[in-house]
């Protein structure tokens, strides 16, 4: 095989690479406009949502979603609260709110303590584990 074989080869494999690499930047930009899309909807979705909770008075006894997402809150901060020095994983917390403890559940959580990091209230001393600020 001589130089000019693998220069061709060469200039071959990486046309192929271009090509597919401008095959996946295009799949990255439709999927970020979907996601975008989307992200719209739920937004949309979680207002009118909202609005409707409003709007309704609860005939039932339920509770309406923001109110049930509220207590949920206000447990976390009082469980925190009341032990301003201890750490806990998410399993942990649930485990003591006596919350579920599937995965889904376990990663609204994490979401929760995540806000409430970025808000000041709790601290992460470790990865996955949170703390009452002090």
């Amino acid at each position: 095989m001589n130089v000019h074989e693998l220069l061709r080869l060469l200039q071959t494999e990486h046309d192929e690479t271009v090509a597919r690499a401008d095959h996946l930047r295009e799949q990255i930009e439709r999927l970020a406009t979907t996601l975008a899309e989307t992200e719209a909807r739920l937004a949309e979705l979680a207002a009118t949502r909202k609005v409707i909770d409003h709007l309704t008075a609860p005939d039932d006894g339920t509770a309406p979603a923001e109110t049930a997402t509220a207590t949920v809150y206000q447990r976390i901060v009082t469980t925190f609260n009341e032990h301003p020095g201890k750490v806990f994983r998410v399993r942990d917390l649930h485990e003591h709110l006596d919350l579920p403890t599937d995965e889904p559940s376990i990663n609204v959580t994490r979401s929760r303590l995540g806000r409430l990091v970025r808000q000041g209230l709790l601290e992460q001393p470790g990865r996955g584990r949170y703390q009452k600020r002090t």
